[in-house]
């Protein structure tokens, strides 16, 4: 056990000694991780299944190290396990972002939630701001922590569980919750009485954060690979004839409009999504489709609507949503001039 021990401190001094080397080991896997996922399903079963372990790691580290010091006398060294825990958050964020970064609608609400991830990936990287500025504050740690897990959960639950976006979600935002809840307990210090109320209250409103924002949050395992306005489809191709920005109130009242949308899903995820066509930010309408995925194109599916305003002249959008209204991308176009007879 001594010799162990020796090794486990000689690692931690080299990893001091070369902190870039861990930074750069976390961005370069995490990356690839993202590349191979839609190469090689079993390869991504396995990247997600070792994120979720070290979760696991996370969560019961306290029993897990009373447990090798009762059977083998052996405490692991304090500066082992912060290591330890930062290269868990490496991992995890540079795992997920890439995922992130291909499904954001970066003209949306969505670029604030993915920029955050980029700057706690970043704080994870930089070791003075990890351990002077986040460590030490429990509770921006603790939310560090959550937001970390829940990221992964996010995108390992589809991969590994073959789960619709959708439940992927609530299923991640309830585990997070229920997972903060023994570290919400240590950071409470009101008389013991009230603490109980107090937690309780906390994951209370944790969970009802979570679930107003995830309008806010992209998709991780969907993603737009093409997207088309369209007076007409070419069956045969199964690809828009045409692809327009604007189209004239008259022409749009004779044809009607085609929304096509190309969504990839890895490892042939099944989902449902939504066409809702808004007028002026008004919804006029929402049209269901099924999606399977696996297609390295996208799978190809599009809605065509006849039935407009009397007066459709103005600005509209087509926004492309999961079940639970995630956004998955936003097609825009404009309507010029009036319908014959109006």
């Amino acid at each position: 056990m001594p010799i162990l021990k020796h090794r486990l401190l000689r690692l931690v001094a080299l990893a001091r000694r070369y902190p870039g080397v861990i930074a750069a080991f976390g961005f370069v896997s995490g990356v690839a991780s993202f590349f191979l996922v839609d190469r090689h399903e079993g390869f991504a079963r396995i990247i997600a299944l070792v994120m979720l372990l070290g979760w696991v790691w996370l969560v019961l580290e306290r029993m897990l190290s009373e447990m090798l010091l009762d059977r083998f006398g052996l405490r692991l060294p304090a500066p082992v396990l912060r290591y330890a825990t930062q290269l868990i958050h490496q991992e995890s964020l540079f795992f997920a972002l890439p995922f992130f970064l291909a499904s954001t609608s970066w003209n949306s609400g969505q670029a604030v939630f993915t920029g955050g991830l980029i700057v706690a990936a970043l704080v994870a990287l930089i070791d003075p701001i990890y351990y002077r500025r986040l460590a030490p504050r429990r509770w921006l740690f603790l939310t560090y922590h959550t937001l970390t897990l829940f990221v992964v959960l996010l995108v390992a639950m589809p991969l590994i569980l073959q789960l619709p976006t959708a439940r992927s979600y609530e299923l991640a935002l309830g585990i997070a919750v229920l997972l903060a809840f023994p570290s919400l307990l240590g950071s409470i210090t009101v008389p013991r009485w009230w603490r109980g109320v107090l937690v309780v209250g906390l994951m209370g409103a944790l969970a009802a954060t979570g679930w107003l924002a995830r309008l806010w949050v992209p998709p991780a395992t969907l993603r737009l690979t093409d997207v088309a306005l369209a007076s007409r489809i070419d069956d045969a191709q199964r690809a828009p004839a045409d692809s327009l920005a604007e189209i004239d109130a008259a022409q749009l009242a004779a044809q009607g409009l085609y929304a096509y949308t190309a969504i990839s899903a890895p490892l042939g995820l099944q989902e449902r999504v939504q066409h809702v066509w808004l007028h002026e930010g008004r919804e006029i309408d929402r049209i269901a489709l099924d999606i399977r995925g696996g297609r390295k194109e996208g799978y190809r599916a599009w809605t065509h609507k006849q039935r407009f305003p009397e007066n459709p002249a103005g600005r509209w959008q087509v926004r492309v949503l999961t079940g639970d209204e995630q956004m998955i991308g936003t097609l825009r176009f404009r309507v010029s001039g009036m319908p014959a007879g109006g």
